[in-house]
């Protein structure tokens, strides 16, 4: 038995696809379940609306394929931001939260990752962030109803692009029900661009991580790069996420129009998992 599960983020795969069909790629290609996104656009927050007959039937098609769906990447924040300065805007921030929360809980999901932005279409400041941790303490009120676990994403922005940032509000908040979900990718950059230590900023986030995005990057390069392409360290950085407590990781990457895919997605796990089974070695049960 594995000593981690492996996830795929659901952009790796066409737009357009059902639910049915991703799941089932991404079984076939070796991942232990998906995460769904939940992006700014119009399209994706709207499955927040969902009837309560399309959450059964997204409950029928994860057990058809055999795999189901963890975690929800809930990007949305980013068009209707927790510290916009626009009350009409926070209002659709905590409308979002509360829904996602609610359709996690309905789809079985343990955890939602949370965009570690104040705003992102507008120039921050210090009324934003106590904006943002306003809004930030309400839905961790919120998810804590539902026992539904919310993590930050460390991102490719200066306001929380390293754990330790994310810690900040973490230990503000002070909630079990909201935690640190690093990207080691994004960690990566940080600590080319700042000098630092993507080990060093890792320990700052022990016994409060949910999981892990392992994507691949370049300095200035946040995206749109294959596994192996960059300069991301998986096995050790892997290793020291282990060592701090995560069991959880998502490979994050974008379909870019390829016709093989379906051989990306294979690909891809299997590299995700040469690192993580090095960074394990030892741990098996």
């Amino acid at each position: 038995m594995s000593s981690y599960q492996l996830g795929l983020y659901e952009k790796a795969m066409p737009a357009g696809m059902t639910f049915l069909q991703m799941l089932s790629a991404a079984k076939r290609s070796g991942y232990d379940f998906l995460e769904m996104s939940v992006d700014e656009t119009d399209a994706k927050l709207a499955r927040l609306d969902w009837t309560q007959d399309e959450r059964e039937a997204l409950l029928r098609d994860m057990s058809e394929a055999g795999l189901a769906i963890r975690s929800i990447c809930l990007s949305g924040h980013r068009k209707y931001p927790l510290g916009s300065r626009d009350a009409s805007i926070r209002a659709r921030s905590a409308e979002i939260f509360r829904k996602a929360v609610r359709l996690a809980d309905d789809l079985g999901v343990r955890v939602i990752q949370l965009a570690g932005y104040d705003v992102y279409y507008e120039q921050g400041g210090e009324d934003t962030r106590a904006l943002f941790e306003q809004g930030l303490a309400r839905g961790v009120d919120y998810a804590a109803q539902y026992g539904v676990t919310l993590g930050f994403e460390t991102m490719e922005t200066p306001f929380m692009d390293t754990v330790a940032k994310a810690m900040e509000y973490v230990r503000r908040i002070d909630s079990p029900y909201l935690g640190v979900y690093p990207d080691l990718g994004n960690l990566t950059n940080a600590a080319k661009l700042y000098g630092g230590d993507v080990y060093t900023d890792l320990a700052l986030g022990r016994g409060r991580f949910v999981a892990m995005h392992l994507k691949e990057t370049l300095p200035g390069q946040y995206r749109d790069l294959d596994f192996g392409a960059g300069h991301v360290d998986f096995v050790t950085g892997a290793q020291c996420a282990r060592e701090n407590g995560v069991r959880r990781f998502v490979a994050e990457f974008w379909h870019d129009g390829r016709a093989d895919w379906q051989a990306r997605l294979a690909q891809t796990c299997a590299y995700a998992r040469g690192a993580l089974d090095a960074a394990f070695a030892g741990t098996q049960e």
